[in-house]
């Protein structure tokens, strides 16, 4: 059943795209929250459905979906290889806000990917090449002669993206929002992606 109604926080705008809402609850987050606004937990699960969740960053929105970065060999990688598809949620204290995502998951485009590299500080390209992500570390003088050993290789010149580095694109198939309410009566509502559009429904706390 399709609802027209009130998104959380908002004023009656009928059923809202889901992208939409959520940019404009990230650009109130980035200016009420002291850092890192679009700090997310990401959910994955293994092929045998052990599951695991660790904090990210969201690097873009967009009607595609949710997009973050990280080494192809990490363990998130791995599970996202055995089982694509995760779970995202943001949680911004100072507003009283959530935001819960659950879809599939996609690798982005080497040229995505390239893009992206290019646009990040000269020390966290350095990073992406010295990190062996999620594999045992000795101790820290190994890492800091990785980097020095990386920062060494590439002087001044241009860094490349690492083949074994890229980003995942989690395709939303449902999206809640969630706002805190007295007496713990909090106001939520899905978007659940049907095939003409968006499904919009109210839910209780």
């Amino acid at each position: 059943m399709t609802y027209v109604t009130q998104p959380p926080g908002h004023e009656e705008t009928g059923a809202q795209e889901p992208i939409s809402l959520f940019r404009e609850w990230l650009a109130a987050a980035e200016a009420a929250e002291p850092s890192l606004a679009t700090a997310m937990t990401l959910a994955t699960a293994s092929a045998s459905g052990m599951p695991s969740a660790r904090m990210v960053l969201l690097k873009e929105v967009d009607e595609a979906g949710f997009t973050f970065y990280t080494n192809l060999d990490s363990c998130k990688a791995a599970d996202l290889r055995e089982n694509p598809a995760a779970a995202l949620v943001f949680h911004w204290k100072s507003l009283k806000r959530q935001v819960r995502v659950e879809g599939r998951v996609e690798q982005v485009a080497d040229g995505e990917a390239d893009a992206y590299f290019a646009t990040r500080p000269r020390g966290a390209q350095i990073g992406a090449w010295a990190s062996k992500q999620s594999a045992p570390l000795q101790g820290r003088f190994e890492l800091e002669r990785r980097v020095a050993r990386y920062a060494a290789k590439f002087h001044i010149g241009t860094i490349p993206r690492p083949g074994f580095w890229s980003g995942f694109r989690v395709v939303p198939q449902r999206i809640e929002f969630w706002q805190e309410q007295a007496f713990r009566l909090h106001d939520r509502i899905v978007y659940t992606r049907g095939d003409t559009g968006w499904i919009t429904e109210r839910l209780y706390p």
